[in-house]
């Protein structure tokens, strides 16, 4: 007798299942390297077996053999491991699932209940086990509660709305992205040059957003304007000794003067008033509600502002403790916390931990529970929030009960009632002008206690004061002051951003951002579109403006969310796409050249930026150069009428700091080895610490007191350092300087 053999996504999920459906042992099974469990469960025998992710990946047809082409619209499904030699890891889940479907009478897909998940399963299901047809279980968390209801309760049928959905998005994932990529990379070669240039559908509007943000900051203007300030104390304070407590600051009523004269003249009218008389002083007391509950979004958000750990740092570690059992699932973009979760239940466990005793017990004595939910919904799961699973400290890394602590403050701040804030605004007269100032204080904190140390609110204490009191005047200030450009986007606004406009959806936005800072067209936490970026993005929106089109991106995003409503066939979608990029790449095609040349200027702009660390003595620059021996150093341009060169270290990724050493004026040189924290250097004066503050104040570690040359484990190879061979060379007026030719300039192994 076979028995029913069901899927999950991950290894860590497995065990978590087979745990909880168990009735009696686990049995722990191993076959060439791929686990899987047996448990019985009901009189059944069941098997859990895990993927790791996706199993099956789209792949072209038919591999030219002229070389690459575009658009290319034939693809098909294969496994990872035929697709791309370096995944062989995948071999041993899908040979293993191979095996297992054997004597399998039956399916149930156990995947996370989301589009992804959904396309994992089925592709196991229809190209492994050869059927359509399997059980779905539906759950939102890995606790033993939730399984063992998805599993009692499983839907015969597979959800298909949301496999259709899922498989579109691959389809023009993958539409987009080789074609693109082989646009941009094939116009590049046709302009003389060689690089894997790369972009998809949601990276090209998303990286065309930060650079119109990037013009607009650099095209702002700033406006001069004028502010006018009273200090002022209260009458009497400094006999009392209370002095500092009832000094304040009010601003003049106009706010900002764009007329200076008018201001001066303001100034000049006010500026030997020795009191104010307070003309009405209005407290006015206002409800702030608790916040809602996190949707995935709002939570990386709130990470980055917080921990400042990166968007998908955030989703990697939320989807750990998910694993964990310890959270509901994080993909979600519900603000909804439906009572069917267990408000009580999680409570009551949440109290059993010291540092969430108090809070739970102020939540238990309340009659009843209800959150604060927000408008957003998902339809397959709630918002985040603590599973009855509670995980010991032992079990969490410091990130992850970072994470954790801000979910369960979080959760248990949405059930307490709002806070109260006492806001004062006085108006004051001096010499017939008429000045403002504000104060808020809060009164009963409420829920800004349960969210602490996260909530954070701003406290403006003015001293008691009523109409007809007289204040002292102890200085009128005029401060010019200007207009501010806007501000970058970070990877929190961004977020925010993408999600406002539709692109991408809360499961992706965070990969795509982080795959903008690993092709190198975006930096720095604050973002900067790099050299590269904005060549790319510039390319794009020239020739093809569709490509990087916010409308006709989210345009597509709601044909997949029509497609998961059933109201909309995939089919429609998909040809819709191709006739799309057609007709756009073949516009593309007839300004290749064109296009590659553009691009291959701005690429060598970029490389020149990349290795420049900046001038030499003799005025030319100096540039990182490779000898014979494939030894990185830095060389002047003016080789060989000047000899100046400097050591790097021979290993690790260098990168140019957009800060210059304080001493000397060069770049700072970022040096990032595998595992290790980045260091950074001053090739001239030696080394710095990762701290900007101290740039110019640490010396090299190994050589504490030295004389500011680099006598360092870093450069101390000396007479085989690539530097002191080119000096060599020099001295003997033998070959020419290394990389004497910008042809043989290398940067990430790409030659223009």
């Amino acid at each position: 007798m076979g028995y029913i053999l069901l899927i999950s996504e991950k290894p860590s999920a497995a065990k978590k299942i087979a745990e909880c459906l168990a009735e009696g042992e686990v049995k722990e099974m191993k076959k060439d390297g791929a686990t899987f469990y047996k448990i019985r469960r009901g009189g059944e025998e069941i098997v859990i077996a895990p993927a790791a992710g996706h199993l099956f990946v789209l792949t072209e047809k038919r591999t030219p053999t002229t070389g690459w082409t575009y658009p290319v619209f034939d693809i098909e499904w294969v496994p990872i491991f035929q697709a791309n030699k370096t995944n062989t890891w995948s071999k041993k889940y899908f040979d293993n699932f191979n095996s297992l479907v054997k004597d399998a009478d039956s399916l149930i897909s156990a995947t996370d209940y989301d589009i992804e998940g959904s396309v994992i399963a089925y592709n196991i299901i229809r190209f492994i086990y050869k059927k359509n047809a399997a059980k779905r279980m539906k759950f939102s968390t890995l606790t033993k509660q939730d399984l063992v209801e998805a599993y009692e309760n499983a839907s015969p049928t597979l959800d298909f709305p949301q496999i259709e959905a899922g498989l579109a998005r691959h389809f023009l994932d993958y539409f987009w992205g080789i074609n693109v990529s082989r646009a941009l990379t094939l116009a590049l070669r046709a302009g003389g040059g060689y690089k894997t240039l790369s972009t998809g559908r949601v990276q090209g509007p998303t990286l065309e957003l930060l650079k119109k943000k990037q013009e607009e900051i650099q095209a702002f203007k700033p406006t001069p304007f004028w502010e006018i300030y009273a200090k002022l104390e209260k009458r009497g304070s400094a006999e009392s000794g209370k002095s500092e407590q009832n000094q304040f600051t009010a601003k003049h009523a106009e706010d900002k003067f764009w007329d200076k004269i008018k201001a001066e003249e303001i100034f000049k009218k006010i500026k030997a008033a020795k009191d104010a008389l307070i003309l009405s002083a209005d407290k006015k007391e206002s409800k702030l509600k608790p916040p809602t509950p996190f949707d995935l979004t709002t939570m990386q958000r709130e990470s980055y502002n917080l921990f400042g750990f990166s968007p998908k740092q955030t989703l990697d570690i939320a989807q750990t403790l998910y694993e964990m059992g310890a959270i509901s699932y994080p993909r979600t973009s519900s603000q909804k916390l439906p009572a069917k979760i267990g408000y009580l239940e999680i409570i009551k466990k949440l109290s059993k931990k010291l540092i969430y005793s108090d809070l739970c017990g102020k939540l238990l004595k309340k009659p009843n529970l209800k959150p604060n939910e927000g408008p957003k919904e998902d339809p397959a799961h709630p918002s985040i929030f603590p599973t009855v699973d509670i995980p010991s400290i032992k079990e969490l890394s410091s990130q992850q009960a970072k994470i954790y602590d801000l979910i369960v403050k979080r959760f248990l701040s949405v059930f307490a009632d709002p806070a109260i804030r006492e806001y004062l605004t006085v108006k004051l007269d001096a010499n017939n002008e008429i000045f403002v100032a504000t104060g808020v204080r809060t009164i009963e904190a409420n829920w800004i206690d349960f969210y602490r140390p996260y909530a954070k609110f701003k406290e403006q204490l003015l001293p008691p004061m009523a109409k007809g009191d007289v204040v002292d005047v102890k200085k009128i200030e005029l401060l010019e002051k200007e207009t501010q450009p806007p501000t970058r986007f970070t990877q929190a606004s961004i977020l925010k951003e993408l999600e406002d406009l539709g692109l991408g959806t809360k499961a992706t936005r965070a990969l795509i951002l982080q795959t903008l800072y690993d092709r190198g067209y975006i930096k720095e936490k604050s973002i900067i579109v790099t050299k590269l970026g904005e060549v790319v993005a510039s390319s794009l929106e020239k020739y093809c403006p569709d490509i990087v089109s916010v409308d006709l991106t989210r345009g597509f995003e709601e044909g997949m969310e029509s497609i998961q409503q059933e109201k909309k066939k995939k089919e429609e979608l998909i040809e819709s796409a191709q006739q799309t990029l057609t007709k756009t790449l073949n516009n593309f095609k007839k300004n290749e050249k064109i296009i590659g040349s553009e691009l291959i200027e701005g690429i060598r702009e970029v490389m020149r930026e990349e290795s420049t660390v900046g001038k030499c003595k003799c005025s030319g620059d100096l540039v990182i150069r490779m000898s014979k021996a494939k030894k990185r150093f830095i060389g002047c341009t003016g080789y060989p009428n000047c000899t100046e060169t400097f050591s790097l270290p021979h290993k690790g990724t260098l990168t140019m700091s957009p800060n210059n050493c304080g001493k000397c004026s060069l770049k700072i040189v970022q040096v990032k080895n595998f595992k290790k924290k980045p260091w950074r250097l001053c090739v001239r004066c030696g080394f710095v610490t990762g701290k900007k503050k101290d740039e110019n104040k640490s010396e090299p570690p190994e050589n504490k007191g030295g004389s500011g040359k680099i006598e360092n484990s870093a450069s101390k190879e000396s007479e085989n350092h690539p530097a002191e061979i080119a000096k060599k060379k020099v001295r003997k007026k033998k070959t020419s300087h290394a990389g004497k030719s910008e042809k043989a300039l290398k940067v990430n192994n790409n030659v223009i």
